[in-house]
């Protein structure tokens, strides 16, 4: 079941669901704003091959800074935090969505990272793109997406259980931690 706004605004106030720095104006009919905070992660450009496996080559030629605004060039990919972290129970999970005034900008707020699970701590990482023609100025602290609050039953190992939860308590726009999984089931080159 989606929750309603006043369903959100009762679990945040009981503290069931965690929304820091939560403002109260910022709840939608169906979900919460959330706003983008301001560190910034991106790849500088070349030719060297990112291995998803290797810490080395995901860390490599990055460039990350904090700034109250960013300019995203005509097919940027950029990492952001949110600015709100969020803390889930372990019976309810959220995904993140676009608003459709940025989205008529040409961003994209998430590639395919738009689910968080029960039981998540942390800031959100976006996974920005411009797909517009033209640059397009993003703000720290405008409302970007909304998060979307499902009820579910109660998970036996929600994500702060997980002994390989990679992204627990993040608290600024996070690189892929895939390095950490294990090869099993991979062809060997």
């Amino acid at each position: 079941m989606i929750l309603v706004d006043w369903q959100i605004e009762d679990r945040i106030r009981r503290g069931q669901i965690g929304i820091d720095p939560y403002e109260p104006s910022l709840i939608q009919p169906n979900s919460l704003d959330i706003r983008l905070g301001d560190h910034f992660v991106w790849y500088e450009p070349g030719d060297d091959v990112i291995d998803p496996y290797e810490k080395g080559s995901v860390t490599a030629q990055v460039q990350e800074q904090h700034a109250d605004s960013i300019v995203m060039q005509p097919g940027a990919f950029i990492l952001a935090e949110t600015l709100e972290a969020v803390a889930l129970p372990d019976n309810v999970v959220a995904s993140i969505e676009g608003k459709s005034s940025i989205a008529r900008l040409g961003i994209e707020l998430h590639q395919t990272g738009g689910w968080i699970d029960a039981g998540f701590r942390g800031s959100i990482t976006l996974e920005m793109c411009n797909v517009n023609q033209r640059p397009v100025k993003m703000y720290a602290g405008m409302p970007v997406g909304q998060l979307v609050f499902y009820t579910t039953e109660r998970a036996d190992k929600p994500y702060n259980l997980k002994k390989d939860a990679k992204y627990m308590d993040q608290r600024q726009a996070t690189l892929s931690r895939y390095h950490e999984n294990e090869r099993n089931g991979c062809l060997k080159e």
